[in-house]
């Protein structure tokens, strides 16, 4: 049977068990059965061996089935820790790679406001010299008051429609300017 021989003592009577363990374990189960007939020997006191034994065999088996049903829960926790770590690697790598298009997504954000800013300082340009091209029409009337009613009123009419002409892109002007200040505005 096995290779390994030991004389143990149990309940009184001795035994020599063989087997492939090593002669310390083969002792330390012989103990634990000695144990175990002792305990119920102490409370079954006229039971004769082969009861103790029989008894003492039902209560290590059950020990021994609610070891091992702990085990087959430990097995079933393990799992689903294992799927639980899993799970957490992959939101993890989620996790990273979302605020890895995020800085992206903000970068973008950050170079688009920058190219909207710089083109809302050139419609300000813009705007200024429109008011300046206003300023000097005004001028240009006040210069022109001296000339015939009638060619004044000719240049006057022409210089109104220019002056019109130049307000109505102005408008235009400021009109997307606010645009392009409501959509900064927005985005930040």
């Amino acid at each position: 049977m096995g290779s390994n021989k030991v004389s143990v003592r149990i309940y009184g009577q001795e035994y020599v068990i063989s087997g492939d363990k090593s002669q310390e374990h083969m002792i330390r189960v012989a103990a634990y059965v000695d144990t175990k007939m002792h305990e119920l020997g102490s409370l079954f006191k006229k039971s004769p061996v082969s009861s103790l034994a029989v008894l003492s065999a039902v209560n290590i088996a059950d020990e021994y089935f609610t070891v091992m049903q702990k085990i087959d829960e430990s097995k079933i926790t393990n799992e689903q820790m294992e799927g639980d770590i899993h799970r957490y690697e992959q939101l993890w790598e989620e996790a990273k790679k979302t605020l890895s298009d995020q800085r992206k997504e903000t970068q973008d954000v950050i170079r688009e406001k920058e190219e909207l800013a710089e083109k809302l300082r050139e419609k300000e340009r813009q705007i200024e010299e429109l008011l300046k091209g206003e300023k000097n029409i005004e001028a240009e009337v006040e210069k022109h008051k001296a000339i015939t009613e009638a060619e004044t009123e000719e240049k006057y009419k022409d210089l109104e429609n220019n002056f019109f002409d130049l307000q109505m892109e102005n408008i235009q002007l400021k009109s997307e300017v606010e645009k392009l200040k409501s959509r900064i505005e927005q985005e930040f």
